[in-house]
């Protein structure tokens, strides 16, 4: 079963929380941090990014980078910027993608720590794979300022004790809510400080959890648990009640999350002619031309294609995938069996120059745009991933192919930080 724990969260000021908040490290480069954080001193991209406050063209995972992650996260906290909870808390966290919309659909996570044995024994699930580059910068990350500045997004199987007492609290006016100019999606904040109450989730975790799964973050849920493994090697008088053995996580029920499509353009035919290349497609699907105007896809096993000006409807013919196989039933690895390697010649998705990756926040203009550009030949859409498959595939162990799946809205960063000790 899940072990979560409350903790004393380092969080802004109401009235400095919108400057603060930032979107995570991940989803901007550092040109776009740049100008995102300019001229707000108080923006947490100064702390996850602060390669932004060296000069131009400076690695971000050089040495004085690091440096500067920690002068700027105690700057951050010597001002006032971020303040600790006296006592250890849960905290709730809400988001919305149409915050203005009367019946806007908001999703409602717990913030708590998670346990870092449970990562290493599997409770805490992943559904891809990490790269140990990328584990070693969150890792240094969390080293140099020894706190988890960002949290993960985790995932649970509904329980309806767990949405009656989240639905309690919420039903207060939050700490922080505020709409981000950036995108336009809402957040809102509460703390929970009823020891009870508090007592009460930790202990439906332990009891009616049996697993909880990453959403979004598995580079900093490895880069967390394997900090915590550091410090309990190198701690002579380690207990397991250390603050470093938990991480800190965003808990959301399994049936309020959004998972958005993730799709693929492509540089070239292969050699393939456009007449050669949509019979090649028609061997193992049926294509329907469906004309100028955008189409997309509106079940499992269904994708749509444009190229050449025209949009195609494609449906997997019966026979071509498994639907006992977890992995072989995911449109991802159909699309990319039949067509992405068996036409296209690309094997590896990781590493292959001519494919690219167009999250469906993007909508699906931005793959007309880059095929109209001549940038690429092809793009597909595909059906979101569920979050049943995504389930199954980590209960199996199975990991997903790359670049399958795309939660929004992604988890605001800064509105409260967990120190590990």
């Amino acid at each position: 079963m899940s072990i979560i724990k409350p903790f004393k969260g380092f969080r802004p000021p109401v009235d400095i929380v919108e400057k603060l908040a930032s979107r995570p490290y991940d989803v901007l480069n550092s040109a776009e941090a740049r100008v995102e954080a300019a001229g707000n001193p108080y923006s947490l991209l100064h702390v996850t990014k602060a390669e932004i406050d060296l000069p131009e063209g400076t690695d971000e995972h050089s040495p004085e980078v690091y440096l500067q992650v920690v002068k700027n996260y105690n700057l951050f906290k010597d001002l006032g910027w971020l303040v600790k909870d006296e006592e250890e808390k849960l905290y709730v966290y809400a988001q919305s993608m149409n915050p203005k919309d009367v019946n806007a659909k908001w999703q409602y996570g717990i913030v708590a720590c998670a346990y870092s044995e449970d990562y290493v024994n599997k409770i805490i699930k992943k559904h891809e794979l990490t790269r140990k580059d990328k584990e070693e910068d969150r890792m240094k990350h969390v080293r140099i300022t020894n706190a988890n500045v960002e949290p993960v997004f985790f995932a649970y199987p509904a329980v309806a004790r767990i949405d009656e007492i989240v639905a309690s609290v919420t039903a207060n006016k939050p700490i922080y809510d505020f709409i981000a100019k950036e995108d336009g999606f809402g957040h809102r904040f509460w703390v929970i400080d009823n020891k009870a109450m508090i007592a009460e989730l930790v202990e439906l975790f332990a009891t009616k959890v049996p697993a909880m799964y990453i959403a979004d973050g598995h580079h900093r849920s490895a880069a967390a648990a394997l900090v915590g493994q550091e410090k309990k090697e190198q701690n002579p008088h380690h207990t397991g009640k250390e603050e470093y053995n938990y991480f800190m996580t965003v808990i959301f029920p399994d049936n309020q999350l959004n998972i958005i499509d993730y799709n693929r353009v492509v540089k070239d035919l292969n050699g393939l002619s456009k007449e050669q290349f949509l019979a090649a497609v028609a061997e193992t699907y049926t294509v329907e031309d469906m004309g100028t105007d955008i189409y997309k896809p509106t079940q499992l096993h269904e994708f749509s294609m444009y190229l050449d000006g025209h949009w195609y409807k494609m449906n997997a013919k019966p026979g071509t995938f498994d639907n006992n196989d977890p992995i072989g039933v995911l449109d991802v690895t159909i699309l990319s069996n039949l067509v992405l390697d068996k036409v296209l010649g690309i094997k590896d998705l990781r590493t292959d120059k001519r494919i690219d990756f167009v999250g469906g926040i993007r909508g699906l203009g931005e793959l007309k745009r880059r095929v109209d550009s001549g940038e690429m030949k092809v793009a597909f859409a595909l059906y979101p991933v569920s979050m049943k498959q995504i389930i199954d595939i980590a209960d199996t162990g199975n990991i997903m192919p790359p670049k399958t799946t795309w939660f929004e809205p992604k988890l605001r960063s800064g509105l409260v930080i967990h120190e590990l000790c």
